[in-house]
């Protein structure tokens, strides 16, 4: 994933005054917003979007809600690009916690102007750590949007967050896990054929082969393609996946 430049193109000599507050939605439903410094503890990853996800006729980007096996829930994106983004971070088995719109972020630019802001998504990894990300292609960032991305930056450095502005991810590994993600949803682990494949899988060997020695491929590629999914056995997704693609034992995290 790209990340924000240290320059900002169109950005002004000066830093603006910023002074971050953030608003935001309790789990109990309540809104609040209280500065930066106060808020950095707060789990967003359970939050509740600040904003709807608009739909009407004609509309150039097309929303949705994306299941994720991560959360156990929806999570909503607002262009497929967003739900390819999302879609790689359900896959991630370092991220353990995921909100679509997750907060406003408030401040004031140089000339005292009230400026606004909600990311797309708040990540949280496994070693606690935390991201904010936003999407956007890379022809589609004005001097207007490179201004508040700048801003956010500096907001996540002071909460101690890392933030990610992601253009298009690579074409392959969008192909290859699309095609694992229809096998993400828990009633694929059929148990008896996930440990009959570990076992096949205990030294790489390519995926048909294998598969066909636990059984019929209707009923075994679902189950390999689900542990796959979790990362209980690894694959290759950067290069297209085919029958001879290799399967080995769990990546290392």
């Amino acid at each position: 994933m790209d990340r924000v430049l240290d320059v900002v193109p169109g950005g002004t000599a000066g830093p603006p005054p910023y002074g971050f507050e953030v608003g935001y939605i309790e789990p109990g439903g309540s809104e609040l917003r209280r500065p930066l410094s106060d808020v950095w503890a707060v789990r967003f990853e359970d939050s509740a979007p600040v904003r709807g996800f608009k739909s009407y006729k004609g509309q150039r980007h097309l929303p949705g809600l994306w299941w994720s096996s991560t959360v156990g829930g929806h999570i909503g994106y607002e262009s497929w690009l967003e739900r390819d983004h999302v879609m790689l971070l359900d896959f991630d088995p370092t991220v353990v916690g995921v909100s679509s719109q997750p907060f406003w972020l408030f401040w004031a630019s140089e000339k005292g102007k009230g400026v606004s802001h909600a990311p797309d998504y708040f990540v949280r990894r496994d070693d606690g750590s935390a991201v904010v990300i936003d999407c956007r292609p890379a022809d589609r960032r004005k001097p207007r949007d490179w201004a508040k991305f700048e801003a956010t930056q500096v907001a996540c450095g002071q909460a101690g967050w890392e933030f990610r502005l992601v253009g298009a991810p690579d074409a392959i590994m969008v192909r290859n896990v699309r095609w694992l993600a229809g096998y993400r949803h828990p009633r694929h682990r059929l148990e008896p054929v996930a440990l009959a494949l570990r076992d096949v899988f205990a030294e790489p060997r390519p995926l048909v082969s294998g598969a066909t020695e636990v059984g019929d491929l209707v009923s075994v590629l679902p189950v390999l393609f689900h542990l796959l999914w979790l990362h209980d056995l690894a694959v290759d997704v950067s290069v297209p996946l085919h029958a001879e693609s290799l399967v080995s034992p769990e990546a290392a995290r």
